[in-house]
């Protein structure tokens, strides 16, 4: 059976992993967002409220629209409403998303299924009857 682990931590050691030791193994895009948090508050109340959140111990879904905001390894078991322009996808935190970004797991765009094409659509068409 395989076991989950992220960059060598299985999931009990990896909810305990230091901040020092989650720095050294994230991306530097990512360190450096959370090294500069005192030039965005936003996302440093954001942390906090999360913070504060998880030490409530509530289950209640955490809404946001931070998309930009890096899933540390305390969130996990969290759930985060994260807005995607139109609503609040609902985002369950687990091993494998430590260290992204929160929109990663929003998709601001949808799929598109085009049908068959209609009348109008080819100059052939254009002179069908619609009975």
């Amino acid at each position: 059976m395989k076991k989950d682990t992220w960059k060598g931590f299985d999931e009990d050691k990896a909810a305990s992993i230091g901040q020092d030791d989650f720095m050294k193994r994230i991306s530097s895009r990512n360190r450096r967002t959370l090294l500069r948090l005192k030039f965005n508050p936003r996302l440093k109340k954001f942390m906090e409220e999360v913070k504060i959140a998880r030490t409530a111990g509530s289950k209640k879904v955490i809404k946001t629209q931070l998309r930009e905001a890096v899933i540390l390894p305390e969130w996990m078991g969290l759930t985060f409403g994260v807005h995607n322009g139109k609503d609040y996808k609902k985002v369950e935190i687990t091993l494998n998303k430590i260290g992204r970004r929160l929109g990663d797991y929003s998709h601001t765009t949808g799929r598109v299924q085009h049908s068959g094409p209609g009348v109008g659509a080819t100059r052939g068409s254009k002179f069908v009857p619609l009975k």
